[in-house]
């Protein structure tokens, strides 16, 4: 498991002990062998893209102990251990040492917290075995869209199933289905076997075009292979041969198994009520921007062009 960069604070000063001068990436190897990492562990990236873990936290967890006076940064990006961290490093336990970054960085960081919908505050450096500060902030942004998310299924819900075809229409053209075509989508019902609920045309002539079926099923009542072997039948007899079928709820394993044999013949895609409204938030279908944060970093390029004062 990647330690959290409170777990990684000591173990870098001690890695500094010898007095050499090191810059962040020079700390993965030693500490990942000291934590036992796996090589998978030691690359993973944050879901967001947004960088290692690993390599963020440990850049974490030298911030802290700079902050606390226990390195000294002679340079920017370089790290060497002051001479209040080797006294501590020699004369004071671990647990010791950790009440003194956690006591020293509270007293030089503006007591703030972060909020997330229907929680209650996290007050920044308050725990033991906490999450950086970048990963608390996406961890309230994950909370915050989790639970907007439910009120989107919710509201889809207690909508009309008309109207759950309409949107799903909507959703995929706002994904970019249909391009410049006018009028692309189209809320219809064809007599195929197991109905087709709407189209995105493709091209203007709409020789090619993507078939639509809309489920608006409670949470508890999944798609069977019967209903999405139906849809199949009646994609095969389109032109284009490609559908989607969107529920809000979810699919068996045996519909979902069924669509993997196909091997692309038809060309079928299967949208659960989940990937939903990933789609319907990250699109911004039927919603509001509420704030936007604003997260700076150095631009490397910039600082690095000044002249080091030696």
């Amino acid at each position: 498991m990647i330690p959290q960069f409170d777990e990684i604070r000591i173990q870098a000063l001690k890695i500094l002990k010898n007095g050499a001068v090191m810059r962040v990436k020079d700390f993965r190897v030693p500490l990942a062998e000291h934590f036992h990492l796996t090589e998978e562990e030691m690359n993973a990236w944050y879901p967001s893209g947004n960088g290692e873990i690993f390599l963020d936290r440990i850049s974490w967890a030298l911030s802290y102990l700079f902050i606390a006076g226990l390195v000294e940064k002679p340079k920017r990006g370089d790290y060497k251990i002051s001479d209040k961290g080797l006294s501590m490093l020699n004369s004071c336990t671990d647990e010791q040492i950790s009440v003194y970054i956690k006591t020293t960085v509270n007293a030089r960081t503006p007591k703030k917290s972060i909020k997330a919908k229907g929680e209650s505050e996290v007050a920044v450096g308050s725990d033991e075995n906490e999450p950086t500060p970048q990963e608390r902030l996406y961890n309230s942004y994950d909370n915050i869209k989790q639970s907007i998310q439910s009120e989107i299924l919710t509201t889809i819900l207690g909508k009309k199933p008309q109207e759950f075809e309409r949107l799903v229409v909507k959703l995929l053209q706002a994904m970019g289905y249909g391009g410049e075509v006018k009028n692309s989508g189209i809320v219809t019902r064809l007599s195929n076997d197991g109905g087709i609920d709407g189209i995105i045309k493709e091209d203007i002539l709409g020789f090619n075009h993507i078939s639509i079926q809309a489920k608006r099923y409670a949470l508890d009542h999944n798609v069977g292979r019967s209903e999405v072997q139906s849809f199949v039948g009646a994609v095969a007899g389109t032109p284009s041969k490609k559908g989607v079928f969107i529920t809000t709820s979810d699919f068996t394993k045996g519909a979902t198994d069924y669509v993997e044999s196909l091997n692309g013949s038809p060309t079928v895609i299967l949208i659960n009520g989940h990937q939903l409204t990933e789609y319907i938030y990250d699109f911004g279908l039927g919603l509001q921007t509420e704030m936007t944060f604003k997260v700076m970093k150095l631009d490397s390029d910039y600082w690095d062009s000044m002249e080091d004062d030696k």
